[in-house]
């Protein structure tokens, strides 16, 4: 029986443990919260936590049940016995939360064997627990009997510790015939009661009143705080002061001097001696920043500057004063006093580039965005209406933007690195005030290269002499150009156009330094074959797309000295330059015996050919004519004289190292008949040589003169295609007189050359110092470039 018994208790135990243990989980998994208001007793219950998680009381204790805080002195513990959670002391919630909206405290609870913890949550409400309170408990007022209805006394204010709706609202005075209360709302600084007379007072009827001055706050029911007010009634002083003025309003400058005055108030009082004398004070209500910044005069009613003036943190202040008497119970009118700051121009623009490129391509077009400018003034008014502005003489200029004191820098004209690849811009702000203020930002703008130059010679066209023989491989002239750009866009190349073009034939015999253009012949130029030629030559740089120009080189062959004279006549059969010469015994002085011809390939002073008697058997008889090689006889010839006579003729050129060559004529003395017998026979062999030497003069002739004409028309043709400034600097002219003699006119600098042979032209005179077969004309016409002799 008692078996059967136990059987259903211990299943029953089994169900609650198991209840248990999901009561718990539940409970473990979520937190519980609690609520009380402050200031509860000590001992007041919070909550009963063990029934609210499904805790076994019985095991409390047994499993340590306890709260975990980290306070010396916690505010809540719990019962081991019953699990009920308890306050431990009072709770102030503005100490433990302080201004918080919402004060929650959060608990820890922890149980042994096994170890679980719960979280408890208890937020403190907060409730009206602090009363107003005045500063005083009890305030004495001297009050004369004379005082008129409408006197005003204003009272120190009630503070309540509370804040928002709990602090003080409303204030409430005793019933009082005599007196009735205002409230002047300060906004931050509270509400201030102001005592005034409603009726006048007898001290003769009461001497004294007491007021009871009721301060409530915003709580339900609402608390309060009280002070005693004493009014003792005064004989005499019945007059308060005055103020001269309803209204005081000043404009003062921001920045003033300490001590600078603002205003002078006035109040008069009708009573006579002290309780006619007025003292002046500001107001017990006034902010402690106005107290830093002005100060008044207790006698004079003068209120000065007393700290920084700055109209950028407020512009507009209204004071609170004062005008008491000196009489036993001091009558005291308020006034307010307006001072309006007036802003002072103390502030200077600030310029900020917000976006800035610094270099910019020289074929930007005009408009195009350099850097965007701002500008702010800390001042109102026409003190912070700012003027932004700009060289007149650069290529830039400022335009205002769409939003305000924001301007654009763009350039206004085309820019052009070759003439100024750097700007320092000057950017001034200046404000509108009086005196102005302004401020200055300097910014570098960097002109970006761009090819747009091309190479330049420095020459055009270029005219060079070269002297022939040359030697083959070696620099004979070089031509230089320059490029105005930089970098890449100025680095030039040069190179010889080779377009097959029949002008340009000779160019193949020519080669160019790419880098310096240095141009080198590959051959040796002989001037009986070449005189003159010419060529072009480009100057290309190495930009992207590269420019490129070109030059036309006009190159003339000196003449040198490489060819002897040759002996045309005499010239035996076996071709020496040898003859006989027979004359009539009988021959007067002055007879032409013969005439010694020859020629000189070479021109000028190398082609100018000097007759002289090297060898002859007697000086007496023959002369020689030194220009012409005519032989003539000096004298009659006698009997005595010889019947055979050899003459060696010297033919020498005219150059700075003469070249020379001989010829042999021998004379033979003979009676008139075999002369004229002589003669015919010589005359016809004469003929036949003659004929030859002719046929071969002529070819000659003939030769020189093609060479002529060709150079002729070729100098014509350079003179065609040249600007009307560039003259003809190479002309040839021949002249035959019994040799072959050649003459060259041409310039250099501003003097004029000829190179000529046997005959001199009239007026010309030979220059010291130059070339043996130089001579200078008369130069009409206007001077040309400089010509280069190598």
């Amino acid at each position: 029986m008692e078996q059967r018994r136990y059987q259903p208790r211990r299943e029953r135990g089994c169900l609650l443990v198991c209840l248990v243990a999901v009561l718990l989980w539940s409970v473990a998994s979520a937190q519980i919260r609690y609520s009380i208001s402050e200031e509860v007793n000590e001992g007041t219950v919070v909550g009963n936590i063990a029934k609210d998680l499904g805790l076994d009381k019985s095991t409390l204790k047994d499993r340590k049940y306890r709260t975990v805080s980290g306070n010396a002195e916690p505010l809540f513990h719990v019962n081991q016995n019953d699990g009920i959670l308890y306050v431990s002391r009072k709770i102030d919630r503005e100490e433990v939360c302080a201004q918080s909206s919402t004060c929650s405290i959060n608990l820890k609870t922890v149980l042994e064997n096994p170890l679980e913890v719960h979280y408890v949550g208890v937020e403190v409400l907060d409730i009206n627990d602090h009363s107003p309170a005045f500063p005083e408990k009890e305030k004495r007022l001297d009050i004369f009997e004379s005082v008129l209805p409408g006197a005003r006394f204003q009272l120190k204010a009630s503070r309540d510790a509370d804040s928002g709706h709990f602090s003080v609202q409303q204030y409430k005075l005793s019933h009082n015939d005599h007196f009735r209360l205002e409230v002047k709302d300060k906004g931050d600084d509270g509400k201030i009661p102001i005592l005034i007379v409603q009726k006048s007072l007898d001290r003769e009827s009461a001497g004294s009143h007491s007021l009871v001055l009721t301060a409530l706050d915003g709580g339900k029911p609402p608390k309060s705080g009280t002070m005693n007010i004493l009014v003792n009634v005064l004989d005499i002083n019945d007059n308060a002061p005055v103020f001269t003025k309803d209204v005081y309003s000043v404009m003062l400058d921001e920045n003033a001097p300490v001590g600078t005055t603002v205003i002078q108030v006035n109040a008069t009082d009708l009573d006579d001696g002290p309780n006619g004398d007025v003292m002046y004070s500001f107001s017990n209500s006034l902010n402690q920043n106005i107290l830093n910044l002005f100060d008044i005069d207790a006698l004079t009613g003068e209120i000065t500057v007393k700290g920084l003036i700055d109209c950028e943190e407020k512009d507009r202040y209204e004071i609170e004063i004062e005008a008491s008497d000196k009489g036993l119970a001091p009558l005291t009118t308020d006034k307010s006093v307006i001072i309006k700051i007036v802003d002072v121009n103390d502030n200077a623009p600030e310029i900020e580039v917000t976006s800035f490129s610094n270099s910019i391509p020289e074929d930007s077009r005009p408009g195009t965005t350099v850097a965007l400018i701002s500008v702010n003034d800390l001042d109102s008014g026409l003190n912070g209406k700012v003027i932004c502005s700009i060289g007149e003489d650069v290529p830039f200029t400022l335009t205002p933007s769409l939003q305000d004191k924001m301007y654009s820098l763009v350039t206004k004209s085309p820019l052009d690195r070759e003439k100024q690849s750097h700007y320092e811009l000057t950017i001034t702000a200046k404000d509108a005030g009086q005196p102005p203020l302004s401020s200055e930002k300097t910014i570098s703008v960097v002109v970006a290269d761009v090819n747009d130059n091309s190479p330049e010679f420095s020459l055009s066209p270029y005219t060079f002499y070269v002297t022939e023989a040359n030697e083959p491989g070696a620099s004979v002239f070089s031509v230089r150009a320059s490029d105005r750009d930089e970098n890449d866009n100025a680095l030039i190349s040069y190179h010889i156009l080779r377009d097959g073009r029949e002008e340009n034939k000779l160019a193949s015999f020519l080669n160019i330094n790419s880098e310096n253009g240095d141009i080198l012949a590959l051959k040796s130029f002989d001037f009986e074959t070449l005189k003159t030629f010419q060529f072009q030559v480009v100057a290309t740089d190495s930009g992207t797309p590269s420019l490129s120009s070109n030059v036309t080189v006009n190159v003339f062959i000196l003449d040198q000295n490489d060819n002897a004279p040759v002996i045309l006549y005499p010239v035996s059969s076996n071709g020496s330059a040898e003859g006989v010469e027979e004359i009539p015994r009988n021959v007067n002085a002055g007879h032409l015996v013969t005439k010694v011809r020859a020629y000189d390939a070479d021109i000028g002073y190398n082609g100018w050919l000097l007759f002289s008697l090297q060898e002859v058997t007697d000086h007496s008889l023959f002369a020689l004519d030194r220009y012409t090689g005519q032989i003539r006889t000096l004298r009659s010839f006698t009997e005595t004289d010889e019947a055979e006579h050899k003459l060696i003729i010297l033919v020498k050129d005219n150059g700075n190292v003469s070249l020379s060559a001989t010829a042999t004529v021998l004379v033979k003395l003979v009676e008139p008949k075999e002369a004229f017998a002589a003669s015919d026979v010589k005359s016809a062999t004469r003929d036949e040589e003659g004929t030859d030497v002719t046929f071969y003069l002529m070819i000659t002739l003939g030769s020189v003169s093609v060479l002529f004409i060709i150079s002729i028309i070729v100098l014509i043709a350079m003179q065609c295609s040249k600007s009307t400034e560039y003259t003809s600097k190479y002309l040839q002219e021949t002249n035959y007189d019994g040799t072959l003699c050649h003459s060259i006119q041409y310039r250099s600098g501003d003097k004029r050359y000829m190179l000529v042979g046997p005959r001199m032209s009239i007026g010309s005179t030979i220059v010291p110092g130059s070339h043996a077969n130089t001579l200078v004309l008369p130069d009409r016409r206007r001077p040309s470039g400089e010509v280069r002799h190598i």
